[in-house]
């Protein structure tokens, strides 16, 4: 089985990417040696794709399973969805020999995480992303969090999971706009890390929801060696996964939950980081425009929609991660494939590029 390993010393793990992974779930967490009760971590969409097959399964190794089912979307990250799903542990009698099975997309992958690094001050757990923003980004690296009022992923804590099943398969029941929406983050990763993979992206079907196990395992691959050289951000490296995120994640708290998908924030985001790096490292207009180019080709918004507020989103951005004491730390290119952290983006110049982006 084609297998990534994230090498985090004591805190290490695997990641098995390959079609029909789902099915082999229980055998491959007996093999972590993983004895204690499980807690299932679902929304109801995914829940009613793969839910009842994974529980039989995990109940055919000999596991007792408890079933937490949340909304699906973005707003179950949340601290009241925190405190449910472990007073509902509670209650099913889990103790600190238990662990969490997280089965769905990103939001249900940070907000089970962030829920097994609390409960009983951390118990283990397993992912098994379902969509492409999870198997390629979310579930790898150990980032766990909810959201407030105020700004996304604000309140969590890093807590690497034991083992992460990627099963490509479950791409296939993904509505189309959601199908798609993940290939920001795919994209984002060829930018900074791997201008080659943009040729692969430019030769595939946006339509077919079957991609190669091998680009899926290519994109883990770069998340996997930029968690294992900062793992908890502190030497820059993990803060270039960031490009694009912060006016994306700008624009994806100015409106309600649900107007625009994660990954279609984050195209907006990418676009304006582009032109960003155009004027202040230098990069090319074929380049720029290639990447626009690719983000269509997704059919990922590259044109801010007139109903979201430019001061809304500089609002937005004040409370963001990536501003260190008033400072933003902006990811730019110098060229495709070599992302850098800047100091030098201005207030002016996030306004400037949020508003270019209704061009």
């Amino acid at each position: 089985m084609p297998t990534l390993h994230v090498n985090l010393g004591q805190r290490s793990y695997d990641v098995i990417c390959e079609y029909g992974m789902i099915s082999q779930a229980g055998e491959e967490i007996q093999k972590l040696g993983l004895k204690g009760k499980c807690a299932l971590i679902t929304d109801e969409t995914v829940y009613s794709l793969y839910g009842g097959d994974l529980v039989k399964n995990l109940e055919s190794v000999g596991y007792r399973v408890s079933v937490h089912v949340v909304p699906a979307g973005e707003a179950s990250k949340s601290l009241s969805h925190v405190e449910l799903l472990c007073r509902e542990m509670t209650q099913a009698r889990h103790d600190r020999q238990s662990f969490v099975v997280a089965l769905g997309g990103g939001v249900v992958g940070d907000l089970a995480g962030f829920v097994a690094s609390v409960f009983y001050r951390g118990v283990p757990f397993v992912q098994i992303p379902t969509t492409i923003v999870s198997l390629v980004d979310s579930s790898v690296g150990g980032k766990t969090g909810v959201n407030l009022a105020e700004g996304k992923n604000l309140v969590g804590a890093f807590h690497q999971p034991r083992l992460v099943l990627a099963d490509p398969g479950t791409l296939s029941t993904l509505a189309p706009r959601e199908y798609r929406e993940g290939y920001a983050e795919v994209i984002k990763h060829a930018v900074i890390r791997d201008a080659e993979m943009l040729s692969e992206l430019e030769a595939l079907d946006p339509e077919n929801k079957q991609p190669p196990a091998s680009l899926i395992a290519r994109n883990i691959a770069i998340k996997a060696r930029v968690v294992e050289e900062d793992e908890q951000e502190r030497s820059g490296t993990r803060a270039l996964l960031n490009f694009g995120h912060t006016i994306g994640h700008g624009i994806e708290a100015s409106v309600p939950y649900g107007s625009l998908l994660h990954g279609e924030a984050i195209s907006l985001g990418i676009v304006a980081a582009l032109r960003l790096s155009k004027q202040f490292a230098g990069l090319s207009e074929p380049s720029v425009q290639r990447v626009v180019d690719l983000l269509q080709k997704f059919e990922l918004p590259v044109q801010l929609p007139e109903a979201v507020s430019t001061q809304t989103v500089l609002e937005k951005l004040q409370r963001d991660k990536k501003f260190s004491a008033g400072q933003i730390q902006f990811i730019l290119l110098k060229e495709l494939g070599s992302a850098f952290v800047s100091s030098e983006v201005a207030q002016s110049d996030l306004h400037d590029a949020t508003e270019s982006l209704r061009d």
